[in-house]
């Protein structure tokens, strides 16, 4: 299935059972209320899927069950966050072998590859695959920026196509418009950014709290592209104390509480992780609670714009 690289995203939490096995009652639940309010693709195994603990097994289980259920409605993206370049090639290979429609890749994990190292290891990856790649940019929770001028080269491989831009520099959407015209998707990474990211040109939104807030999400997007500037604040402004909650270290907690507030999602994460508590617990609680309280209409006639 093509992707167009445009409009909302969710980076989909996974949901867990209070015996830690996949969840995937409440995890179609979910699905099903993003693909309700229009979002554009579905991306399994980033940081909000909480990747780095899940088997192998649960991987392609995750994988295939979404591609049944999506069908042709939207693509599905699988994230690739691995050591070796080896490691990224298979994992490659067996999200193709899945149903995948396309992947997400982060620079190499744990080792800190210079540019050389970090643009081969995205090249050889792209070598292998026919599927098209969205580079992951965010050099503030991964250390390895991927500069423009690495894009440079990596646009050389036809199926390197677009950028999840996280640097947090609102600016960088405009150097990548000036350097690379449209060889080069944006979608902005940053949930607090996304909005004046794509006023300055940005083709979509990687985001985070669509898992609890598909329709406000969406309708953000939507009045921003149709250049409704002025509904899209009155959304976005009082999105943005719920939207900070994903700039935090314990932003898989902080969303999964939103997605019980919102009935679509429960709090059960994976060890070594835990469900918020205390003090803690308590904070985000009330920014959800006046959230809650004060959350506007969207009407259908903004989501099918």
């Amino acid at each position: 299935m093509a992707i167009k690289w445009e409009g909302v995203m969710p980076a989909v939490t996974t949901k867990f059972t209070t015996d830690d096995q996949l969840d995937l009652k409440m995890f179609q639940t979910n699905i099903e209320a993003q693909l309700d309010a229009g979002v554009n693709g579905i991306i399994l195994g980033g940081t909000l899927g909480e990747a780095s603990t899940l088997t192998y097994d649960e991987k392609r289980e995750l994988t295939r069950f979404t591609k049944e259920l999506v069908g042709t409605k939207v693509p599905v993206i699988m994230n690739i966050a691995e050591q070796t370049t080896k490691g990224a090639i298979k994992a490659a290979e067996i999200a193709e072998e899945d149903g995948a429609s396309g992947l997400m890749m982060l620079p190499p994990m744990r080792y800190l590859a210079d540019d050389r190292e970090t643009t081969e290891y995205f090249k050889e990856t792209a070598k292998s695959t026919s599927l098209p790649i969205m580079v992951y940019n965010n050099p503030i929770d991964y250390k390895i920026e991927v500069t423009l001028d690495m894009f440079e080269e990596l646009l050389k491989e036809d199926n390197i196509q677009a950028v999840k831009e996280s640097t947090r520099d609102i600016s960088n959407v405009t150097r990548i418009i000036n350097r690379f015209d449209d060889r080069l998707k944006i979608l902005c990474g940053v949930d607090t950014l996304a909005m004046e990211s794509m006023i300055m040109g940005a083709n979509g939104w990687v985001a985070g709290l669509v898992c609890a807030f598909p329709k406000e999400t969406v309708a953000i997007y939507k009045l921003v592209k149709a250049g409704r500037i002025k509904e899209a604040l009155e959304i976005y402004r009082w999105f943005l104390p719920v939207l900070e909650l994903d700039i935090n270290p314990k932003l898989v907690q902080n969303i999964k509480l939103a997605e019980v507030a919102t009935g679509i999602g429960t709090e059960n994460v994976r060890a070594p992780r835990l469900p918020l508590a205390g003090e803690e617990r308590k904070q985000v609680q009330a920014i959800l609670d006046k959230a809650m309280a004060t959350r506007p209409e969207i009407t259908s006639e903004v989501l099918v714009s």
